[in-house]
């Protein structure tokens, strides 16, 4: 038996969390462009480096959280396993980041931010398919604001060639992590839903998502060490602004 839901929020509390959010998520292709320029590499070893260390520090920063996973669990049914859903909510937030970060190399900041923020569309599409949750007037009419905002900053962004080396693959993997994105999404809400406080949820994500992507540089000829000052300081504000504190209220607010 599925424990019910905590107490819903007043709309104003979700709505600045979102803001927060989104406002802490949008500096992410710009820190991580800025670490492209400052250590002169790209490609998908580098843009590994890059998932792997923002991950890690926000995993680092929620570790205290670990003291109250079991008690988090245990106070739901455990048939439920909520730290499944978690953990399978890590998966796809590497696949997310390896193929979003890596999108960066290829196409545009514009393209990719335009085909990754499809995600709301996609996640009502899924909500619906998986739970029946068909969604409302407003839901649609807001999914419609967010891919016209898409559309807008891609046509902003259309006559641009930085980076575009290989628009057609960036394309693609900004499509796919945006995918990725919204399964990490619709996983971790069933994760709360099934009694997981949000600390011990996102911790577990966090974890399970640092520890598939931290080999992988290497796998690729990449490491962590020998960067200059500026790209270490990139991958700290990575990790603090975009995830600890972005993506952490995106988790909370659904």
């Amino acid at each position: 038996m599925t424990p019910a839901s905590p107490p819903q929020p007043a709309p104003w509390k979700v709505t600045l969390v979102l803001c927060i959010g989104l406002i802490s998520v949008s500096t992410a292709a710009i820190f991580i462009r800025l670490a492209f320029q400052a250590s002169g590499q790209t490609g998908v070893g580098f843009s590994l480096v890059l998932s792997a260390s923002r991950l890690s520090i926000a995993a680092l920063v929620f570790l205290p959280a670990w003291r109250n996973v079991g008690k988090s669990i245990n106070q739901g049914n455990r048939g439920d396993r909520p730290w499944l859903f978690s953990a399978a909510a890590g998966v796809f937030l590497a696949i997310h980041f390896a193929c979003w970060i890596t999108s960066l190399s290829y196409t545009s900041i514009a393209a990719s931010t335009a085909l990754v923020a499809t995600n709301p569309a996609w996640t009502a599409l899924f909500s619906w398919l998986w739970w029946g949750e068909r969604p409302t007037r407003t839901m649609s009419f807001g999914i419609a604001i967010a891919l016209m905002g898409s559309l807008l900053v891609s046509f902003a962004g259309g006559t641009s060639t930085t980076a575009a080396s290989q628009p057609l693959l960036g394309n693609g993997l900004a499509l796919a992590g945006s995918w990725a994105a919204t399964l990490y999404l619709l996983l971790g809400r069933e994760a709360q839903r099934r009694g997981l406080e949000i600390s011990s949820h996102v911790v577990l994500t966090y974890t399970t998502a640092a520890a598939l992507l931290l080999p992988l540089p290497l796998l690729f000829g990449s490491g962590y060490g020998g960067y200059s000052a500026t790209v270490y300081l990139c991958m700290l504000l990575i990790g603090i602004f975009p995830q600890t504190i972005g993506h952490t209220s995106y988790n909370r607010a659904v």
